[in-house]
């Protein structure tokens, strides 16, 4: 079918149970391609809305999403949301479990109601089937627990496999890669590797942000990353942490990646 630029009433279907926010170009006829964003753990998609307002890629819809199920605020030392307060933070995960080796969140909590609802209706049903748009014009960038899930789903995506449940509607078969995946400090979730013993390398070309002192990202989580994508890229900040880029120095790379892979390089 013909590609069309989404409207923002092509996504209220799938309000209540995914929440997104559209940034278009300045002239939105000229979109060519579409950035789906994804928060970290106990963020919303507000910050990446403006994070997608400042970035201001030419010709990229971007479409930050809110996380699939709301974050206790006692988690975060906050009081209790009530009606006129409803709580402004969220994560992708299908649980919140506490890993047995670090008594923290577990990094990989499962990502199978974010699956479903991201890749299955978010883009199969809405960007490829009601819009006309394919997986390889649409790019992925997540912070942390967000970027996971962008690995996540690109490695999902890999030879065409029916990734999402058909019994939803479509045909489950949406394409083999996405046009790029970018995460922050956020590692590829096991949960999501086809258990495939013999199975073909992800093709959507990715590239991971980290600290020089990351404790996700170490090097046997990026080994696992080259592992099962074709095109792996690691970017190690001269900072320890994982937070979000602060420079110039820090950005530079994500810009550059976005923009080679705008080009189609």
């Amino acid at each position: 079918m013909p590609t069309r630029i989404p409207k923002p009433e092509d996504f209220s279907h799938l309000v209540p149970s995914l929440h997104v926010s559209l940034t278009f170009p300045e002239v939105p006829e000229t979109t060519t391609a579409i950035l789906i964003l994804f928060h970290g753990l106990g963020d919303s998609e507000a910050s990446f809305t403006t994070l997608a307002k400042n970035m201001n890629l030419p010709g990229v819809l971007a479409i930050s999403v809110r996380g699939v199920s709301p974050l206790p605020p006692s988690m975060l030392g906050l009081p209790d949301p009530d009606i006129a307060r409803p709580t402004k933070h969220f994560h992708w995960g299908d649980d919140l479990t506490l890993s047995t080796v670090t008594g923290d969140l577990d990094p990989d909590p499962g990502f199978s109601k974010a699956e479903q609802l991201v890749l299955g209706r978010l883009i199969r049903e809405t960007l490829v089937e009601k819009c006309g748009w394919e997986t390889n014009d649409i790019l992925l960038f997540g912070f942390g627990q967000g970027g996971s899930l962008a690995l996540g789903l690109s490695s999902r995506l890999r030879g065409g496999e029916r990734v999402v449940d058909i019994s939803e509607g479509g045909s489950g078969n949406i394409g083999s890669a996405f046009k790029g995946a970018l995460s922050i400090g956020g590692p590829l979730p096991t949960s999501m590797i086809p258990t495939l013993s013999v199975r073909e390398k992800a093709r959507t070309p990715v590239l991971v942000c980290h600290g020089k002192e990351s404790e996700v990202l170490d090097a046997s989580a990026m080994d696992v990353i080259k592992k099962e994508f074709a095109d792996a890229r690691e970017v190690k900040w001269r900072k320890n942490d994982d937070g979000m880029p602060k420079n110039r120095d820090e950005m530079l790379p994500i810009m550059q990646f976005f923009a080679e892979r705008l080009r189609g390089w």
